[in-house]
């Protein structure tokens, strides 16, 4: 029988199961599986109209009323009309010829209810006006009303008089009812045409590569966490302290990838399971290509397979000459600086980010000798010292990390780095340490005006931490894992490479 296993055909034998067809796929062991048996796609206009702006699109929902049947019929003449002028009461767009007629009574009207109006008691000069508040008048056509605004409210304060109502369309819901099963049964029995995700397949957004690479990194296990698995989106809160900058915004359509990059919750990443509108404080990183079913479903502490086209490209951990055929793999030349030596690790790439690298088409990889990696273990239970620690370095998203150091001097009982003074406010004072022993690594906490600063101990002591302050101000991040002797070799203002692992 024929199956389609992630967009990929496959033949199995007859009576083949999910263990079989999933086979060789990226799958992530005790995951959801989608298995679609057939789909309907259904097509209705609904009573929701989409006026276009140069700003973004609102949405009027139609009331069932003579009004909005006199809208739908004047749709070819409201487009092209411009925002006529706005106070703190209307908004009014216009003006264009209508068959309304002329009537001095006042109507009641809501904050965001739409009506008409005519310009001098004339039905030449017909407009669409937008409540702002509440408030009882007289318009020139009497009481009735279109709708009301139910989307794209914030507009009304953001369009210029002048600014046209460029396109004016019904909103059509195209929906899927789709036959889907939801499975980790990989015994589960399979029929000939049946269609398998084991994972989500997101296309990248070469407009934002900040948020594509959060993408990247939030994936990079092979996998979301999902947070929440809401009406609206299922979404990753894995890492929100990211620094992220405003990209290509849009309108959220089902299946597009979003990362907040301003306020509450910076770096978070959504999946779209319902439209809504343009944000500028969300950016579109991406779409979803494939496994859609399996965002719709998810739900708060499921892990949710992912694939990105593309992946993710980093060479930061490699040897330069890996690098160089990990890079032309993607077509895409390498410059090599510092150490030259096919040997010599790669600890800095740029530029970093894989949709900047891909646009670019060269990336520059900064070589070290490997003995110039210094390596340290991170210990502390601490989840907020062990994320300080990495993010500052670098080493949440990549394999080799960097220090710049602050102070070093011969005979000195501690070497000290620079960190992250923003950050080091939010570092909470842990158990203050018994004893610091030669070779400990911490950081100044909130306690101390010098919070945030990083530190290696180079004698014991009982007194003082990693960093000079007493145990107190003083949060252990763990252990420096490598030669002493390094330490005594660095300057002021140098740049350290570092690493968790063992390279």
């Amino acid at each position: 029988m024929k199956v389609t296993v992630n967009g990929k055909p496959k033949t199995l034998k007859e009576g083949a199961t999910l263990k079989q067809a999933v086979a060789g796929e990226h799958y992530i062991e005790g995951s959801d599986i989608s298995v679609h048996l057939s789909t309907e796609k259904v097509t209705e206009v609904s009573n929701d109209f989409a006026l276009m702006t140069p700003r973004g699109e609102m949405v009027v929902h139609l009331y069932d009323t003579d009004d909005a049947k006199r809208f739908r019929a004047s749709v070819e003449n409201i487009k092209g009309v411009n925002l006529r002028w706005s106070t703190n009461e209307i908004a009014a767009f216009g003006s264009f010829p209508s068959d309304m007629s002329q009537s001095d009574e006042e109507g009641d009207y809501k904050r965001y209810d739409v009506f008409f109006a005519l310009g001098g008691n004339d039905n030449q000069t017909t407009y669409v006006m937008v409540a702002k508040r509440a408030f009882r008048k007289a318009y020139g056509c009497g009481t009735g009303k279109i709708g009301k605004i139910t989307v794209g409210r914030h507009l009304l304060a953001a369009l210029d008089e002048g600014e046209r109502i460029v396109d004016v369309h019904p909103v059509i819901s195209e929906t899927s009812q789709e036959n889907v099963v939801i499975t980790e049964d990989l015994g589960y029995k399979l029929a000939d045409g049946y269609s398998i995700d084991t994972n989500i397949l997101v296309k990248l957004n070469p407009a934002s590569p900040m948020s594509a690479e959060q993408v990247l990194i939030l994936s990079s296990k092979g996998y979301f966490n999902v947070s929440e698995g809401t009406g609206t989106f299922m979404g990753c809160r894995d890492d929100m302290d990211v620094d992220m900058e405003p990209e290509e915004t849009g309108v959220r359509d089902v299946g597009t990838v979003t990362v907040r990059n301003s306020g509450v919750g910076k770096g978070h990443v959504m999946l779209y399971k319902e439209r809504r509108q343009l944000s500028p404080a969300i950016n579109v990183a991406g779409t979803v290509e494939r496994g859609m079913a399996l965002a719709s479903r998810a739900s708060a502490g499921d892990k949710v397979a992912v694939t990105t086209d593309p992946q993710r490209i980093l060479s930061v951990g490699m040897t330069q000459a890996e690098g160089q055929r990990f890079l032309e793999s993607f077509g895409l030349r390498q410059k090599r600086s510092g150490d030259l030596s096919d040997d010599a690790i790669i600890a800095d790439q740029t530029p970093e980010a894989t949709m900047s690298a891909l646009a670019a088409g060269e990336i520059e990889t900064f070589g070290v000798p490997k003995e110039k990696i210094l390596k340290v273990k991170v210990t502390t239970e601490d989840e907020r010292t062990a994320h300080y620690f990495r993010k500052v370095t670098g080493l949440s998203h990549k394999p080799i990390g960097q220090l710049k150091v602050q102070f070093s001097f011969p005979g000195m009982s501690m070497v000290t780095f620079y960190g992250d003074d923003a950050r080091g406010q939010d570092l909470y004072p842990q158990e203050p340490f018994k004893k610091c022993k030669k070779g400990d690594l911490g950081v100044t906490n909130q306690s101390r005006p010098h919070h945030g600063l990083i530190g290696i101990r180079l004698t014991d002591s009982k007194e003082f931490g990693p960093t000079g302050e007493e145990p107190y101000g003083t949060n252990m991040i763990g252990r420096y894992d490598d030669d002493m002797g390094k330490l005594d070799e660095l300057e002021d203002e140098q740049t350290v490479y570092i690493t968790e692992d063992k390279l």
